[in-house]
Parts: C-alpha cells; structure tokens; sequence
C-alpha cells in the first residue's frame, strides 16, 4: 500500500485544458470607472450634514404635500365618516379620500376637543334652562296649592 501523503502530493501530468490557452493569450484590461459627478466632501464623524444656503431647497420647494384648511380636514373626516357608515374600510375610505391613515388619527384627535367644548356648551344650556323650568314648575305648583287650600278652607 502506498503513503497516503506520496498520493496526494503526487503530480500527475495531463495535457492542459484548451480554454487555459485561451485565457493566457488575452491580457487583463483594467476597467474603466465612471467619473463623478460631484467630489464627495469627507463625511463628519457625528453624522451630521453640512450646512451651506446654496445646497438646501426652500421649504416649499422640497416638501410635496398638499396643507388643508380647516374647513378641508372637516370635509375629509365627513367624507371618510361616510365611507365607513356605508360599508367601507378605514384603509380604503382614507385612500379614497387622498390622506394617509396617521394624518386621519391626527384630524380626528385634533376635531375631538372642538366638538368636545360644544357638547360642553350645549350641556350647561340644557342644565340652565332646566332650572329655569324646574323653578316655574315650582311656582305654578306653589299657585295651585295656595288655590286648592283656599277652596278647601285650609287657609
């Protein structure tokens, strides 16, 4: 039997594969890299941006959202509040609506209070005008019983 290690390292001539040949003839061309447009600046060690005027937009300019009035955020909640009535979905009355179902939560946390000082307002008139009504109850039974004592000769 023959050791292991003489099996292993033994070389064994073989006549070379025809696409080695192929490979030595062509010579390796470095590739070609694509200039930058702009020279990076070296990145700061805390992450943060460097502030010049003439890299940032305007506000107006970068954001691409739509700001609603009042007036448009009360229809929109309407318009979703239906939605949901007739059947529909949150996700699918919001989407149809054109908003986003966080800016639907903020809308409506921020309506709640508004509506919430209304009830308010309309509870303390009912509760007034229940005193006054309770209070001219009063004096018509005050009346009546005055009356009726004096046709019994109570009085």
């Amino acid at each position: 039997m023959a050791n292991r290690m003489e099996t292993e390292t033994a070389v064994i001539p073989t006549e070379p594969a025809a696409g080695a040949e192929t490979s030595k003839s062509r010579a390796k061309t470095p590739r070609q890299r694509k200039p930058n447009a702009e020279p990076s600046a070296p990145g700061r060690k805390n992450g943060a941006k460097p502030t010049s005027a003439t890299t940032e937009a305007p506000p107006s300019a970068r954001t691409g959202r739509k700001v609603y009035s009042v007036r448009e955020r009360g229809q929109k909640l309407a318009q979703i509040e239906t939605s949901i009535g007739g059947g529909t979905t949150l996700k699918s009355a919001v989407k149809q609506a054109g908003i986003s179902e966080q800016t639907y939560y903020l809308w409506k946390k921020a309506a709640t209070p508004a509506r919430d000082s209304d009830e308010l307002k309309d509870l303390v008139a009912l509760e007034e005008e229940n005193k006054r009504l309770k209070s001219l109850l009063a004096d018509r039974l005050r009346k009546e019983n005055a009356e009726l004592k004096k046709r019994l000769g109570l009085d």
